[in-house]
């Protein structure tokens, strides 16, 4: 009855029938969606509806003269395509995006970006104020930033880590073996980890290998600066530079970089260096700190000694430690990989010092992860840590002005040529800081 009024049927010879269709007839059966065909039965059924009588002769006769078939007059005109999918964009940095990434439409670089960084464990540091702007033009300026910004808007660790796992479903002999690798150090690694902690114990005695001893100066109360108490501090002091930098000689591949780059890194990190280890040292009953000869200080002792107003921050850096419970051989890796750090300023070669550094946070990984089955978060804990050691230098920096002002004579050479640089950095920092800031607002204007 669909058909009535298009097909009007006729009599020849005899026999009832139905004249073929003209082929304007089919637009009445209007296209299926693309994403939607019909089952194989129900195409064979709607083929053999009486009112188009396919087994009539004349029915026959009349496709083959048109040089048809029933499928094709059955074929319906070609959907267009669906147009293409567009996303708002980049919400990190307002580029053009490729899709949603981890939870958030983002772009190719950002989400490679946000892969690797969440892969790799990277720990990143800005050296403005923290607040710089990301977009599609300054967003490789800072890692830290970008990163920061990244979590801002919704980015997912835990997406990361599934897609990881969505990729190596199905190989189980690969999982396996993923496994092994995660916990068991390779030949070359193992290598690496012998020669740190030796390096380390070398050169910073275990607390149970000194014979503490202490003193009674200034014990009572809080006072500006003990003058006793700094000549023997600044002694101690001289002493471990020179210890660190015997260690970092002897971390693998540190003396096959550049002579400028050795120092810009010993510069650097040495004050993140001797602060881990001293509070490595830390007694949380007593609340005292032992240095390398055995001498113990109370908390008052060494804000005396010339710490001053940054003593409170390193004990509180110490408490922290405390729960992570790190070995000899963790804190030497850990030292190393602060030693050899590719995001430090004014470096030649940084492409050569980050190669250094991958093997280093590999091996601290699977070593904690060995060490401890059962608490994964440890090798993340304990690489925040170095974020937390930078942030305290560089209140060291600031002491240094006053601390100038304060001791009647010159410090050492050794700790005067470190402590130098700190300061330049600070001030460097701070002019960055400023000029950005100038920048942003002349942009907004």
């Amino acid at each position: 009855s669909l058909l009535t009024g298009s097909l009007t049927p006729t009599m020849h010879c005899g026999i009832h029938q139905t004249p073929p269709p003209k082929l304007g007839w089919a637009p009445l059966f209007p296209p299926l969606p693309p994403s939607k065909h019909l089952p194989c039965h129900t195409h064979c059924l709607f083929l053999q509806t009486p009112p188009l009588c396919l087994s009539s002769v004349s029915w026959a006769c009349g496709i083959q003269s048109s040089n048809s078939s029933s499928d094709d007059l059955f074929t319906s005109p070609p959907s267009p395509p669906p147009p293409p999918r567009t996303y708002k964009p980049c919400f990190v940095c307002q580029d053009k995006s490729s899709g949603y990434h981890y939870g958030v439409s983002a772009c190719e670089g950002c989400k490679g970006f946000f892969r690797r960084s969440v892969q790799k464990n990277m720990v990143y540091t800005c050296h403005r104020d923290r607040n710089c702007i990301i977009n599609k033009i300054t967003r490789n300026r800072c890692q830290y930033c970008r990163l920061q910004r990244c979590f801002a808007v919704g980015m997912s660790k835990e997406s990361v880590r599934n897609d990881r796992n969505n990729r190596r479903k199905g190989k189980k002999e690969a999982v396996k073996m993923t496994v092994m690798e995660t916990y068991e150090l390779t030949a070359e690694l193992g290598l690496i980890v012998e020669k740190i902690c030796r390096a380390h114990k070398d050169t910073f005695p275990s607390l149970c290998q000194l014979g503490k001893y202490t003193t009674a100066s200034s014990s009572d109360h809080r006072i500006q600066l003990d003058l006793g108490l700094w000549d023997k501090f600044s002694e101690l002091a001289n002493k471990c530079i020179i210890k660190v930098v015997e260690f970092a000689k002897r971390v693998p591949g540190f003396t096959g970089l550049t002579i400028a780059d050795q120092i810009t890194l010993l510069k650097a990190a040495c004050l993140d260096i001797l602060i881990l280890r001293i509070c490595t040292r830390y007694t949380p009953d007593k609340d005292t700190m032992t240095f390398s000869d055995g001498l113990t200080l109370t908390r008052t002792q060494i804000h005396n000694a010339g710490f001053g107003p940054l003593t409170d921050q390193v004990f509180t850096f110490a408490g922290q430690l405390l729960p992570l419970e790190m070995d000899e051989t963790e804190s030497g890796l850990l030292s190393a990989i602060c030693l050899v750090s590719g995001d430090r300023q004014d470096l030649e070669e940084p492409s050569k010092v980050e190669v250094l550094q991958e093997p280093l946070l590999e091996a601290l990984k699977i070593y904690s992860r060995k060490r401890r089955p059962s608490m994964p978060l440890m090798f993340p804990k304990a690489l925040m840590k170095i974020t937390d050691l930078r942030s305290i230098s560089a209140k060291g920096a600031e002491r240094v002005v006053t601390l100038r002002m304060e001791i009647p004579g010159s410090m050492p050479p050794l700790i005067e040529e470190m402590l130098e640089d700190l300061q330049n950095l600070e001030k460097q920092q701070k002019s960055v800081t400023i000029q950005h800031m100038h920048n942003s607002s002349t942009f907004s204007l």
